[in-house]
């Protein structure tokens, strides 16, 4: 008994010596999968989760094996097991897809910077390209400002901080940026790293200033204080500024108490799919949404959140929204978004959804639609054209679903006031020559005809030059600006160069020698586009705060600039929206009965590649959304 006894201990002691084994560990005991593997890595255990990902590479092949073996250096990376994430790196071999064609390089920078072989990290990240999608352009502008810290380059450092200030999802994630560059360049002022010379760029400029200023703060903050506000003389409308005024001067983040009358004091959180497929698009909303924010007054300021739909669901993030106190809600962005938004049962605040529903889809209570419709300036097109006395005319639009729409919007307003569309034609956009479809709606073809049979009559040939038909008044010709410049120029050469032509607001770019192919084109167009004193004022702060570069200033800035606007006088008005009118970036905006904004634009011709305005005709008409937009 007493032999078993031992013998039991001893196999038990065997089992245990096993167990502690890091290579027999319980990570090698189970089964290899991703979901083991990124639960290993929530838990914390990256070394364990990169093992799990080893072996599932060493399951595959291909491009699979890749995949796996580049999670697994992160995971290495991550785990500071460096020469193993180093392995595995050496291991990799064609093919790789494109994805993994760029991480791969990232990695090797990454794996440079944990060698402590700062020089070779920024020779290897000045060598790659920016990449083009939102979550790895992050990624890549995030490593570079790491990669140039590591090597003293204050100025790159804080150059790569410009684009990825465009990338954050969140204003959390934006401060938190700052407060990190800014402690980057206190640290390296401590450590004696100077700028060589100044550059003359004034957002880098105030940056690098910040250094030394923050240095001294940190020894002693009352004798800083001098220097911060000469800083801050100097740089005005800086990006750093509210995290000097919070980190340097201890003034606190929360915004004023309320003044009575403003929205200070309440929540309004942002939905949009920063991360998602509609990353571009939701950025640029972004932009123009905290443009706005910054350019109230302090004390006025509400407080915002902004969520990121590309990581969750709408029920989720609209719960999450409603959880964290949010009085008003905007966005979502997509229209599919959109719609499951409306489709959620339960209290919430009011939405102003930044797209438009189905036109067959009734929206709910509280629930406002907002967005930038080609269908709506089809409809006020046709309006025009109605009321400057055209009744017949043709149409050109692209071949698809974007033409059908703005097509079949323009018609059935051009219907509804007693005009006409003779007739229309679909362009292939595929290719660059337009000629079978404008001769079709032109009807070039019926005179060529004509002329064939009266020389087969005469027996002779007759000297002969086509004709275009003569009972339009009008062309619509709808289509994104590289589409225009070169249908515009086939009109002309068929003799319809002089027909009134008119499209939508995507025909114009603010470039004048790219509309030179335009001449006499008219369109609708927001404000923001054509002028006003909002846009240009806004335009001056903008170039204040960000002198060489800055958000992306196209129509979806303007958009998220009024979303933000919108939001805040509803929520002033307790959601009571009569007689509600601003002039925004996108129009002069108003709110019908079915609580969607309806937006009156400006209208514009081109000639010699410059904005001429118009006057607005007779009766000016509102765009009234009646169809979901793209």
């Amino acid at each position: 008994m007493v032999s078993r006894i031992v013998g039991l201990t001893a196999l038990a002691a065997a089992a245990l010596g096993l167990a502690g084994c890091p290579s027999l560990s319980q990570h090698a005991e189970m089964p290899p999968s991703v979901d083991t593997a990124e639960g290993l890595a929530r838990r914390g255990d990256q070394a364990g989760a990169a093992q799990m990902y080893e072996a599932l590479a060493g399951q595959n092949s291909g491009t699979d094996r890749n995949e796996y073996s580049l999670r697994a250096a992160r995971a290495y990376l991550a785990a500071h097991r460096v020469e193993d994430a180093a392995r595995v790196l050496a291991a990799i071999e064609p093919p790789l897809t494109p994805e993994q064609t760029a991480e791969r390089p990232l990695l090797d920078v990454e794996l440079s910077l944990a060698r402590g072989q700062a020089l070779q990290a920024w020779q290897k990240m000045t060598a790659l390209t920016p990449p083009q999608t939102v979550p790895e352009a992050l990624r890549y502008y995030d490593l570079k400002q790491k990669a140039a810290l590591a090597s003293n380059r204050l100025a790159d450092a804080v150059a790569a901080q410009i684009p990825l200030e465009r990338l954050l999802p969140n204003a959390q994630r934006l401060r938190q940026s700052r407060v990190s560059l800014l402690d980057s360049l206190r640290d390296a002022s401590e450590r004696g790293v100077k700028e060589s010379r100044m550059p003359s760029d004034a957002t880098i400029r105030g940056w690098l200033e910040l250094g030394p200023i923050a240095a001294t703060a940190a020894r002693n903050p009352t004798a800083a204080l001098p220097e911060v506000e000469a800083w801050r003389a100097r740089h005005p409308n800086h990006p750093a500024n509210e995290v000097v005024r919070t980190e340097l001067l201890s003034q606190p983040q929360q915004p004023l108490p309320a003044i009575p009358g403003s929205t200070a004091g309440s929540r309004i959180a942002l939905l949009l799919p920063v991360t998602g497929r509609a990353g571009a698009a939701a950025t640029n909303v972004r932009d123009g949404f905290m443009t706005a924010y910054f350019q109230t007054p302090e004390a006025q300021r509400p407080v915002i959140r902004i969520y990121d739909t590309g990581e969750a669901g709408i029920a989720e993030t609209v719960t999450r929204a409603v959880q964290d106190g949010a009085d008003f809600i905007v966005g979502p962005l997509t229209r599919d978004e959109v719609t499951a938004a409306a489709d959620l049962a339960g209290q919430r605040p009011a939405i102003l959804a930044l797209n438009f529903l189905p036109p067959e889809r009734p929206a709910p209570a509280g629930f406002y639609q907002f967005a930038l419709s080609p269908e709506d300036e089809a409809r006020q097109i046709a309006q025009r054209v109605l009321a400057e006395g055209r009744r017949r005319g043709v149409a050109l639009v692209p071949g698809g679903d974007w033409g059908t729409r703005v097509l079949t919007a323009f018609n059935q307003e051009l219907v509804a006031g007693g005009g006409v569309l003779l007739t229309s034609a679909a362009i292939d956009t595929s290719l660059t020559d337009y000629s079978d479809a404008v001769t079709q709606v032109l009807r070039i073809s019926d005179s060529s005809a004509r002329h064939r049979r009266l020389e087969s009559i005469l027996g002779t040939k007759l000297q002969f030059e086509p004709r275009r038909r003569g009972d339009i008044d009008f062309i619509f010709a709808p289509a994104p600006a590289n589409i225009e410049r070169l249908l515009r120029p086939q009109l002309r050469f068929h003799f319809a160069g002089s027909v009134p032509t008119y499209s939508t607001s995507d025909a114009f770019e603010p470039d004048s020698r790219a509309n030179e192919d335009l001449e006499g084109l008219m369109f609708p167009d927001m404000p923001w586009m054509l002028g006003s004193e909002l846009a240009d004022a806004v335009r001056t702060s903008l170039h204040d705060a960000w002198p060489t570069g800055g958000p992306r200033r196209g129509r979806l800035f303007a958009f998220g600039f009024d979303s933000y606007r919108l939001a805040v006088e509803l929520t002033r008005r307790g959601n009571t929206d009569s007689s509600l009118h601003i002039d925004g970036l996108t129009g002069r905006l108003s709110v019908d009965a079915d609580r969607r904004i309806r937006r009156e634009l400006g209208w514009a011709q081109l000639h010699d590649g410059a904005l001429k305005m118009l006057p607005a005709p007779a009766v000016t008409p509102a765009l009234a959304p009646a169809a979901a937009a793209q």
